[in-house]
């Protein structure tokens, strides 16, 4: 599976997908990008998008997409705040299908970013 890291992610989120083939959005040249311009850019390079930008699906029409998504609530950006998904993250991004949102929130995600 193809996973892509929107560069809103910790980039160190990349070790809850030891089975798959990770990458940021940086490292694929597309830092900067806007939403829309950036996911269809995306689809026909990868399976799943994951974010912490809880308006993705409010501002993009996720529906149409050929990827799936993963919405994470986190409370901070550090990437000890994504451990307690990192259990939930592979079977996530193997469950969603494209123009899916699987919405994921930490415990402590009360305060999270938005």
């Amino acid at each position: 599976m193809r996973i892509l890291l929107d560069e809103c992610v910790n980039a160190g989120l990349k070790k809850a997908f030891p089975n798959h083939a990770v990458q940021t959005v940086s490292g694929a040249g597309w830092r900067g990008i806007h939403d829309r311009p950036l996911l269809a850019l995306a689809e026909s390079k990868f399976d799943v998008f994951v974010t912490i930008d809880s308006n993705i699906d409010k501002q993009c029409r996720l529906a149409d997409s050929s990827m799936g998504f993963l919405i994470l609530a986190v409370r901070d950006n550090r990437i000890e705040s994504y451990r307690d998904l990192f259990p939930l993250l592979e079977s996530a991004a193997q469950s969603v299908r494209p123009g899916g949102v699987i919405h994921l929130r930490s415990p402590d995600a009360r305060n999270a970013r938005r």
